[in-house]
């Protein structure tokens, strides 16, 4: 993975980019702030884990597939087993995604992860065993995010070199084809 920025190339999709971001500095900031402001713990556990949430949906269902061309979910089958699920675009529509948007996606996916990271260990330091319990939900759905669409990507990947492959072995069958046949 690319971690340097691209450069002159504009976002493609503002819109998705700001709430991409949006609900993940929601979250965060309302959770640093409130201990200068809140004093009730039910609040703030409540407020960011619903502002977590919506990034999380947002992010699964909305920025996942428009920045980067995937989309995951989650089943039971009938024998009560969880088999994941991947969609991804065709191999043209993933080679003309920005790669400013992807850049965007991927860094604040993992950049979030990290903060509650950070954040649960600053709570953990100072003893406060409630607010390990907010940024446990906080990281649970940022991390299901991070797994989700990294074995979205790795199938996608997949079924691109599975394409290719079954590409170049039908044209070399059919070139062999067409030798044998002239002779």
């Amino acid at each position: 993975m690319d971690f340097s920025q691209p450069a002159g190339e504009n976002y493609a999709n503002p819109k998705t980019c700001f709430f991409h971001v949006l609900f993940k500095a929601a979250a965060l900031a309302f959770y640093i702030l409130s201990a200068l402001f809140v004093n009730s713990f039910v609040i703030i556990f409540v407020v960011t884990v619903v502002l977590a949430a919506l990034d999380f949906w947002v992010v699964k269902n909305v920025s996942g597939r428009i920045l980067v061309g995937l989309r995951w979910w989650n089943e039971i089958n009938e024998e009560g087993e969880s088999v994941w699920k991947f969609e991804c675009l065709d191999q043209q529509s993933l080679a003309r995604m920005n790669k400013k948007d992807s850049w965007l996606f991927w860094w604040t996916l993992y950049l979030t992860a990290a903060a509650w990271i950070i954040l649960g260990i600053f709570s953990i330091i100072r003893f406060e065993v409630d607010y390990i319990l907010v940024v446990g939900v906080c990281l649970s759905l940022s991390i299901a995010n991070i797994i989700g669409f990294t074995k979205c990507r790795k199938d996608a990947k997949k079924q691109i070199q599975d394409f290719a492959t079954q590409t170049i072995a039908s044209r070399f069958s059919s070139t062999i084809q067409s030798a044998f046949s002239v002779v």
